[in-house]
């Protein structure tokens, strides 16, 4: 049958390495050969190191304008027919929507599309693009009607809006968990000694709840809280609900919380941080920065929303707190910090959870069967 040729399609190449590597090497070693069309930053010998392909492609995450957006998609048509990949797997929403019009064009065979979360297309309510919600359902419903498309989403409440509003034949519809995270790499520490700290690892967006906690940290500031509040990550222009620089450096300068900036080196991060805390609006998948940090057996912080509730079950690995509800986050913070008894127990069930169901390995064993039905198919 010849070698079968995987493409990824992702908006960029440090996405793919963080949340996709693991399933890409299984599928080397499976025998494909691994193509990734992406946006090339500083992360493309990473990729060819692996004897992966980078492929640079035009397509970049938000809105633009429609002429830059139907060169992207002509872009992808011409990348798809010179590679003549078996499969294509498409990451996100719009690589997925995009991505899927130029692999019908470009007839290739077998179509996997991956929706890491649906966004803020479907969790901004009251946001200035709710309007694109029904034409992106509706486009995402013709294109998923062919027998060739297959839908993976990460968490169940996405899988139910999806099946609502008709998108995907249910038999070519799966729910894997999130891109799982590697338990060899991530493992438990012990916590640091003085005062503990409380860490945000994420693009630092309102979609996030990065605003909440802050407000959450200004009133343990308040309060005498014996609690440090660390952000990691750093702002995202393309997102429209990112926070500025200058913001940032504002609250670490009034003393509410720290500014840790970017960093690569995730498991140190969680060495250093005693509490994980992700309060986000919606629009996750199932997040990775939690899924890393539980691998760590840290207790972790969120929100009642879809994906976060996939994977921290209130009481158990950690507290779930209403959404956007910066008292409720400030008490459940507050709580974990004057108990390490209650850290250490909600800490070791987190990791319990990760190893039973959330290791990188099973996803991309998971992924790989997927694969092999829609081949056979």
């Amino acid at each position: 049958m010849g070698v079968k040729t995987l493409l990824f399609l992702v908006a960029e190449d440090y996405f793919f390495v963080s949340h996709r590597m693991t399933l890409a090497r299984a599928a080397r070693d499976a025998g494909y050969r691994v193509v990734v069309a992406t946006r090339i930053g500083d992360h493309a010998k990473t990729i060819e190191a692996e004897g992966f392909k980078p492929v640079p492609v035009r397509l970049r995450r938000g809105l633009r304008n429609p002429f830059a957006d139907i060169a992207a998609i002509l872009d992808l048509v011409g990348v798809y027919r010179r590679e003549r990949p078996d499969i294509v797997h498409h990451l996100s929403l719009k690589p997925v929507v995009f991505g899927t019009i130029a692999a019908r064009l470009a007839r290739v065979p077998v179509i996997v599309n991956a929706l890491t979360g649906l966004g803020l297309l479907y969790s901004d309510a009251a946001g200035a693009s709710r309007w694109l919600r029904g034409p992106v359902s509706l486009a995402l419903r013709v294109l998923s009607a062919s027998p060739r498309v297959w839908t993976l989403l990460q968490n169940s409440d996405d899988l139910a809006t999806l099946r609502a509003a008709r998108v995907g034949a249910e038999e070519r519809s799966v729910l894997i968990r999130g891109s799982g995270v590697d338990v060899r790499r991530f493992s438990p520490t012990e916590e640091m000694p003085g005062t503990p700290v409380a860490a945000m690892v994420a693009r630092l967006v309102r979609l996030k709840g990065v605003t909440d906690l802050v407000a959450a940290a200004r009133l343990l500031k308040q309060r005498g809280t014996p609690l440090r509040v660390a952000l990691v990550g750093s702002p995202d222009p393309d997102n429209p609900t990112s926070v500025t620089e200058s913001e940032i450096r504002a609250w670490v300068a009034d003393g509410v919380v720290e500014w840790w900036g970017q960093r690569s080196d995730i498991p140190r991060v969680w060495a250093e941080a005693a509490i994980a805390v992700q309060p986000s609006r919606g629009g996750e998948g199932v997040p990775k920065a939690l899924l890393e940090a539980a691998a760590c057996a840290r207790p972790l912080v969120t929100t009642d929303v879809p994906g976060c509730r996939e994977l921290v079950r209130d009481g158990v690995n950690g507290l779930v707190v209403p959404p956007e509800n910066p008292e409720a986050l400030a008490d459940a913070l507050a709580r974990l910090a004057a108990d390490p008894e209650l850290r250490r127990r909600l800490g070791r069930e987190a990791r319990r959870i990760v190893e039973a169901e959330h290791t990188d390995v099973a996803v991309a064993s998971a992924t790989l069967e997927i694969y092999r039905r829609a081949l056979s198919a």
